[in-house]
C-alpha cells in the first residue's frame, strides 16, 4: 500500500494540509508540539477508525470546531487506487466511506490498509499492564484475521454484561449468567486460539529483529500468558459464578491475557536500561511489521516512526534508516526534531524521499530535499 495524497482539515491543531506523498520515505521535521505526530495520527486514523493516542472523537477535533476531516488516496499493490474518507461531526456518528461507498460497521474497514505505528507511548507496552500487551496482540491479529475482531466483540459485549449483572446485589439470574459463560466461552476459544498462533509464530522473528538491532549476547524473551492454559474456558467460568458475584467482576479468562517482556530471565519492565527498552521495542515493532507483511502478503503495510531517534547515536539511526530503506520495508513515515543526520543517512540511501518542514500545523515541502 502506498498513501500517495493525504487531506487534513481540522484534525488536532492541523487546520488544513494537502499534502503529496513519496512513495518510499516522508520525513516530518521540527520542534515539539508542532503537529507531526499528529499527522501520523490522522494517517493511523484512516486505518483504524480511530486516534492512536486520543480515547474520544471530541479530543480529535481541532480547538473551536465541530468537525473534521480525512481524504487518503492510496495505491493498492496491485496498482489500483483505492479513496478513503472519513468525515466527523460533533455529536453525530463519524461517516467512513471505501471508494464512496459508506461502511455500515468500521470494522469492516480494519485490514484494509494494514499499518505499524513505533512512538514514544510505546513505553507503556513495558511499563503498563496486561490491557496494553493484549491491545498489541488485538492490533496485529485484527488486521489479517476479521473473525477474530469479531470474536474480541463479541467477547467483551457479553464480559460486560456478565461483570453488569454480578455487581447485583442479592441472588442473581444464574440462566443469565450461564448464558453470557457460554458467549464468551465460545469467542474466548476463538481469541485464544489466533493469540497462541500468534505468539508461536511471532517470537522467533522478534528474536531474529533484536540480535539485529541490539546486544546479541542479551537473552529476551516473549511469553504468552492465559488462564485457557490451564484447562477449559467455559468450566472456568461455571466454577467461579460464586467467586465472581463477592468481587463483582469476571476472574478468569482471555481479557486477563498478557504477554511477559523479559530480558535475560527478568521482567524487562525492571531491569532493562531505557536504551535496552527502547531496542526491544523497536524490534518488537519491526517484528510486528514483517509479520503482518507475511500475514497479508496482497497490502503491504505502512510504517509510521514518530520520534524514536531522540538520544540515539547516529550509528544506531543510520543502521534503522538503512533497515527500513530495504525492500522488505513499504512506504515511511518519519518525525524527528533534528534532521542534520536525518538527511545525510537518507540521502545515502539513494531512495526516493521528501522532507516537510512542520511549523503550527502547516507542513512545508523543501524541495531542495526532493529526490
Amino acid at each position: 500500500m502506498i498513501l500517495q495524497s493525504l487531506s487534513v482539515n481540522n484534525y488536532r491543531n492541523i487546520g488544513q494540509a494537502d499534502l503529496q506523498l513519496s512513495p518510499k520515505l516522508n520525513c516530518f521535521v521540527g520542534s515539539n508540539g508542532v503537529g507531526k505526530t499528529n499527522l501520523l495520527d490522522a494517517v493511523y486514523y484512516l486505518s483504524f477508525c480511530r486516534s492512536a493516542f486520543s480515547q474520544t472523537n471530541q479530543q480529535v477535533l481541532r480547538h473551536g470546531e465541530d468537525w473534521m476531516v480525512l481524504q487518503g488516496l492510496y495505491i493498492t499493490t496491485q496498482g489500483e487506487e483505492m479513496k478513503i474518507y472519513c468525515g466527523l461531526r460533533a455529536g453525530r456518528r463519524k461517516s467512513f466511506k471505501k471508494n464512496g461507498k459508506e461502511y455500515q460497521k468500521l470494522s469492516e474497514h480494519i485490514g484494509s490498509i494494514p499499518l505499524v505505528m513505533l512512538s514514544p507511548q510505546d513505553s507503556e507496552l513495558i511499563l503498563g499492564g496486561g490491557d496494553v500487551r493484549r491491545r498489541f496482540m488485538d492490533v496485529v491479529i485484527s488486521q489479517y484475521a476479521p473473525d477474530y475482531l469479531y470474536g474480541l466483540i463479541r467477547y467483551n459485549q457479553a464480559l460486560q454484561q456478565r461483570n453488569t449483572l454480578l455487581k447485583t446485589e442479592g441472588p442473581i439470574d444464574d440462566a443469565l449468567l450461564s448464558v453470557y459463560d457460554e458467549q464468551m466461552a465460545t469467542a474466548g476459544h476463538v481469541i485464544y486460539g489466533y493469540r497462541k498462533q500468534f505468539t508461536a509464530d511471532f517470537v522467533p522473528i522478534f528474536n531474529e529483529v533484536y540480535a539485529a538491532l541490539g546486544n546479541s549476547n542479551e537473552a529476551v524473551s516473549l511469553t504468552y500468558r492465559s488462564h485457557c492454559h490451564d484447562g477449559d474456558l467455559l468450566q472456568m467460568l461455571q466454577s467461579h459464578h460464586e467467586k465472581d458475584h463477592i468481587v463483582g467482576y469476571t476472574l478468569k479468562g482471555i481479557h486477563r491475557d498478557d504477554l511477559e517482556m523479559q530480558l535475560d530471565g527478568y521482567p524487562l519492565r525492571y531491569e532493562g536500561s531505557q536504551g535496552q527498552s527502547k531496542t526491544f521495542l523497536t524490534a518488537l515493532k519491526f517484528a510486528q511489521y514483517s509479520y503482518l507483511r507475511k500475514m497479508v502478503s496482497d497490502r503491504t503495510p505502512l510504517l509510521l516512526l514518530d520520534d524514536i531517534f531522540d538520544k540515539l547515536d547516529d550509528e544506531r539511526v543510520s543502521r534503522i534508516i538503512n533497515l527500513v530503506s530495504t525492500e522488505d520495508f513499504g512506504q515511511i513515515f518519519i518525525t524527528s526534531t533534528s534532521s542534520d543526520t536525518l538527511r545525510k543517512v537518507i540521502a545515502q540511501t539513494g531512495k526516493d524521499h521528501k522532507f516537510f518542514h512542520v511549523s503550527d500545523g502547516r507542513y512545508e515541502l523543501e524541495d531542495n530535499e526532493v529526490r
